[in-house]
C-alpha cells in the first residue's frame, strides 16, 4: 500500500534513528526516482543504508514488518486528525521557518495542538539552566511578565521549575502561550488532550485550552521521556522564539549552545550577569539584562 506524502513523512519521523534531515533527504530522493513509499519500504536494509545514508538502527526498523508500520501510522494519523492535531514534516513548505533558520538538524516532524496562529506572533522565551536558585526563578518570572505585558507570546516548557515559573505567567493575564514538550502529546495531555499537567494551571483553567494555547511536540504521541528529549525540547523552545533571555547558563551546556545558535542567526539575545561566562555571550552580541 502506497502512502500519501504526509502519511509517509509521519511514518519516517516516527521511526527510531531518523531525524529531520533524513526525512527531507528520503522524500527528495524518492521524488527524484519516482519511487513510491511502498517501493521504498520494500528495500533491503543494505539498500536503505547505501542509497539513503541511513544508520543501521533506522534501516533495520524500516525493513522490519513494513505493513504493520504502515497500519500503525494510519491509525495514529486518523486519531490525531480527529483530535484536531496538525502534523508538519521538515519537508513541508510551511514548516516553521524560525526552527529551520536556527537548527541545522530540525525535528523531522512537529505535532501541533491548539492555536497555530501563535507561530506567527512576536515570541520570546526566558531560559535558565537546571538547578536555578530561588532568586533566579524570581527573575525568570519577572522577565516573563514583562514580555507578556508587551503583548509578546511566551514559548516555554512545562515540567521543570525553570519552565513552570515562566509558563504560569500568561495564565494570570489571560494571555496565550506556546508549550514545547519533551514527550508525546498523549503522555503530556492525556488520551483526549485535555489534561494540564501543571498543577498551578488549575487556579485559572480547569483543563487545557487549545483555543488559546499551542502545544508543540517533536515526539510520537505516545512517547515517554528519555534522557536526550530535554535537549531537543530546549532547542525547540529557543528556535520558536524571536527573542531569547537567559538567566543562568552552565558553561558548555545546552543553554549556552542555544544562546550561540540564536546569536549566530541574528536573534535578539539578552543575558543576566548571574553566571560567570556571561561576558563571552556579550562579546558575541548579546545585551545585558538590566
Amino acid at each position: 500500500m502506497s502512502l500519501p506524502r504526509r502519511s509517509f513523512a509521519l511514518l519516517l519521523a516516527m521511526t527510531p534513528g531518523i531525524g529531520g534531515r533524513s526525512v527531507t533527504r528520503i522524500l527528495a530522493r524518492n521524488d527524484l526516482l519516482g519511487r513510491t513509499s511502498e517501493e521504498f519500504l520494500a528495500l533491503s536494509p543494505e539498500a536503505l543504508r547505501e542509497e539513503y545514508r541511513l544508520n543501521a538502527k533506522a534501516a533495520k526498523a524500516l525493513s522490519e514488518a513494513p505493513e504493520a508500520r504502515v497500519r500503525y501510522t494510519l491509525t495514529v494519523e486518523k486519531r490525531l486528525s480527529a483530535l484536531g492535531v496538525t502534523l508538519i514534516s521538515a519537508a513541508d513548505a510551511h514548516y516553521p521557518f524560525l526552527v529551520e533558520q536556527m537548527d541545522s538538524d530540525p525535528p523531522g516532524i512537529l505535532f501541533l495542538y491548539g492555536n497555530t496562529k501563535l507561530l506567527e506572533a512576536d515570541t520570546f522565551c526566558v531560559l535558565s539552566s537546571r538547578n536555578s536558585r530561588p532568586a533566579d526563578l524570581d527573575l525568570i518570572e519577572k522577565l516573563a511578565e514583562e514580555g507578556v505585558l508587551r503583548s509578546e507570546v511566551l514559548v516555554s516548557g512545562h515540567d521543570r521549575p525553570e519552565y513552570r515559573r515562566s509558563a504560569i505567567v500568561p495564565l494570570r493575564w489571560g494571555s496565550p502561550r506556546i508549550l514545547c514538550l519533551d514527550r508525546g502529546l498523549y503522555t503530556a495531555l492525556g488520551p483526549e488532550l485535555q489534561d494540564d499537567k501543571m498543577h498551578e494551571s488549575t487556579l485559572w483553567r480547569e483543563k487545557f485550552d487549545p483555543g488559546t494555547d499551542l502545544v508543540v511536540s517533536p515526539f510520537r504521541p505516545d512517547a515517554g521521556f528519555v534522557g536526550v528529549n530535554n535537549q531537543v525540547r530546549d532547542r525547540l523552545v529557543g528556535c520558536l522564539s524571536k527573542r531569547l533571555a537567559f538567566v543562568q547558563v552552565t558553561e558548555g551546556g545546552n543553554m549556552e549552545r542555544i544562546a550561540r545558535m540564536a546569536l549566530k542567526t541574528g536573534r535578539k539575545v539578552s543575558v543576566s550577569d548571574r553566571f560567570p561566562n556571561y561576558r563571552s555571550l556579550i562579546e558575541l552580541g548579546a545585551s545585558l539584562i538590566g
